[in-house]
């Protein structure tokens, strides 16, 4: 039953985000900013990133942003745009890439359930293989400066507490409603994680309580924020023109705050 409710979810969710995507793509459109597609590679992988550059004139902080379960969105895609508008370099991996049909990505599957199927299948090692050589790209890029934080959304908010674990160089993590890590590999982290959570989305703010605890006995860094009456996946939800009023609080603040925390890189 807890599968059946939840694929239920999902696929209402999945309606909810297609539609979602036509003002996402049309705010893509109107950006004044240099958007552009660039191939990365390690070994036999093949990562296709969406990169978009902030206009200045020196050079900027990198910030790697990582997809929900739903992919490479033009949702997704606009965040990195939203980043350079304030001054970093962005870059989003679309992690299903070469996995799609016709060796494609995100945009090749027939349907949002094929890409959720294909992000919930990611071999954990491709994931953090490939998010390391999208890393090291981002920071070779003449236009930045070197320092580089990660953010991620939904699944990819696990993924970016994940990382911080694997890469010693980051400057922080910022985990919008993600799971935490799994047993001891917290031990790993460099440096600051931020947490985004939403009250109504006990499936993973749940998981708080406990993350602060161990965070703490490791002597790590960690702030976590919950935004009280905003649910799961509110950063997106409350940009969908049907999103309500507890969702775009939440998303303000939160936007508020990242911005405010990425001065410190």
């Amino acid at each position: 039953m807890r599968r059946f409710l939840m694929m239920g979810f999902l696929g209402v969710f999945a309606v909810s985000l297609a539609s979602a995507q036509d003002w996402a793509k049309a705010r893509l459109e109107k950006s004044p900013r240099h958007q552009e597609w660039v191939t990365v590679t390690h070994g036999d992988r093949v990562v296709r990133c969406f990169v978009v550059y902030p206009e200045v004139s020196d050079k900027a902080p990198a910030v790697l942003v990582i997809h929900e379960i739903f992919g490479l969105t033009d949702w997704a895609r606009g965040v990195a745009d939203q980043l350079a508008a304030a001054g970093y370099v962005a870059i989003a991996p679309d992690l299903v890439s070469g996995m799609g049909p016709g060796k494609g990505g995100t945009g090749d599957f027939a349907g949002r359930d094929d890409v959720i199927k294909a992000v919930s299948s990611l071999p954990a090692d491709q994931v953090t293989a490939d998010l390391n050589a999208t890393a090291d790209y981002v920071k070779g890029l003449p236009s930045c400066s070197g320092h580089l934080a990660v953010a991620g959304f939904c699944w990819g908010g696990g993924q970016a507490f994940k990382f911080a674990t694997h890469r010693s160089d980051l400057k922080a993590a910022f985990v919008f409603y993600g799971p935490p890590p799994d047993g001891d590999a917290i031990a790993g982290i460099q440096c600051p994680v931020y947490g985004f959570y939403g009250g109504n989305d006990a499936r993973i703010s749940s998981t708080v309580p406990q993350t602060k605890s161990r965070m703490k006995a490791a002597r790590k860094s960690y702030v976590a924020v919950t935004y009280w009456g905003a649910g799961h996946g509110f950063m997106r939800a409350e940009e969908d023109p049907d999103g309500n009023t507890a969702n775009k609080k939440a998303h303000d603040e939160g936007w508020a705050r990242l911005l405010v925390l990425l001065k410190g890189i």
